[in-house]
């Protein structure tokens, strides 16, 4: 049996300093350190430069999201689950909507399941450029995070088209989607993916064989296979160890089982290789946004909502005539549904890993509960163990790796 892993607190790294026992130093590096990517405070042990012990201090972006969302019915707190993984909104919305959809089992139609997986996709690749251009920004590039957001500019310009908004869309609703595509939609995604794959080109051209770059990642932030299964890793931080898992391969939703990609891995689990299966990953999210596209072309109009009437409201052209139908659109959007007695839990594989989302129903129309599993929080503990015995240099390095968002981490 190997040893647990343990990850320290900090008053298990402060109070042995302040009671004199040790000669190391400790510092807080963050909460307003630009390289701690938000407000994420870390209580450092030092010996000069090297670390001995690093403990994430959390919750400095705490708004009680899940709590919130019980005096919500379940459709109005669509809105709260953009606002956790502020890079990934969709994706929150996405994993909120399959769990309650679960509890309520009602099937979405065709369109719209394409719709999600496509937008989806877009998401992760969007989410991809903020870490590719932040993450060469944190080790002095510059360059990377221009052109980074020039491609991440295109895809928020899709968002704005299909919902209004750019970041904040709340356009995944329980049931489908909020409203149909616009009729420019296909034309504007094909021009995103005419460029994207030669995108992806330069990004690589100035870091794969980089100099300075495989100098501050190579070999830096090692962690293996086991220890990361060990530590909850997920998403392309676990994968770099070699470790081929991705939800939508093991347990496909939204029709993921039907589109052809691959699951990028690496080998020696450090900064590199996390790096690596993340450029990988934007290939292959492009893959399947061009495999959707190709799929709504051939389907054609169609509805983007379930015909379950307790669930949808009734089409806007039956409100201007029936009674009945206004009446039943103004208890939904009042009151709103109310799903059975029970509980139900959906994951998917956010950019970040496996985002799981658990609702309880009491069968009233809020939800008695609702949490989320956030990978960002529980990636966010291996550091302790990655950078003991590195320079201070290389877990501003780390951190970027692990591509954390703190609005996800504290919830």
């Amino acid at each position: 049996m190997t040893e647990p892993i343990t990850v320290p607190t900090p008053q298990q790294i402060i109070e042995p300093a302040v009671a004199g026992r040790t000669e190391t130093m400790v510092l807080n590096m963050g909460p307003h350190h630009p390289s701690t990517h938000g407000v994420l405070r870390l209580v450092l042990e030092l010996d000069g430069e090297v670390v001995v012990n690093v403990a994430p201090d959390v919750g400095y972006l705490h708004t009680g999201i899940e709590k919130t969302m019980e005096s919500k019915t379940y459709q109005k707190a669509v809105v709260l689950t953009d606002r956790m993984d502020y890079l990934a909104p969709l994706s929150n919305n996405l994993c909120y909507a399959l769990a309650v959809e679960k509890l309520l089992d009602v099937e979405i139609p065709d369109r719209a399941q394409i719709a999600r997986v496509l937008l989806t996709e877009l998401q992760r690749i969007s989410s991809h450029l903020v870490w590719l251009g932040t993450h060469a920004l944190d080790l002095a590039a510059m360059s990377v995070f221009l052109y980074a957001f020039r491609e991440r500019e295109q895809i928020l310009d899709i968002f704005e088209l299909v919902s209004g908004a750019r970041m904040m869309t709340s356009y995944f609703r329980i049931g489908g989607l909020a409203y149909d595509l616009p009729s420019d939609f296909i034309p504007t995604v094909e021009q995103f993916l005419a460029v994207m794959p030669s995108r992806i080109d330069e990004y690589e051209d100035l870091l794969t064989t980089n100099p300075l770059w495989l100098e501050r990642t190579v070999g830096v932030g090692v962690i293996d296979a086991q220890s990361a299964i060990a530590l909850g890793l997920t998403g392309a931080n676990l994968r770099a160890t070699g470790v081929a898992y991705d939800v939508r391969k093991a347990m496909p939703y939204s029709g993921y089982e039907t589109y052809s990609f691959e699951i990028p891995v690496g080998k020696n689990g450090d900064i590199y290789d996390r790096y690596r299966v993340r450029m990988a990953e934007m290939r292959q999210s492009v893959k399947i946004v061009q495999q959707a596209t190709e799929r709504l072309r051939e389907l054609g109009p169609g509805p983007v909502v379930t015909s379950n009437r307790k669930v949808a409201p009734p089409p806007k052209r039956e409100i201007t005539e029936s009674m009945e139908s206004l009446i039943h659109h103004f208890k939904l959007w009042t009151e709103g549904f109310k799903p059975p007695r029970g509980d139900a839990y959906v994951s998917i594989e956010s950019p970040r890993g496996i985002l799981g989302c658990y609702v309880v129903s009491d069968g009233s129309p809020k939800p008695w509960r609702v949490h989320f599993r956030a990978p960002s929080f529980i990636n966010l503990q291996s550091l302790a163990y990655m950078a003991k015995g590195r320079m201070v240099a290389d877990l501003v390095a780390l951190i970027a790796s692990l591509d954390p968002v703190l609005g996800e981490v504290d919830r």
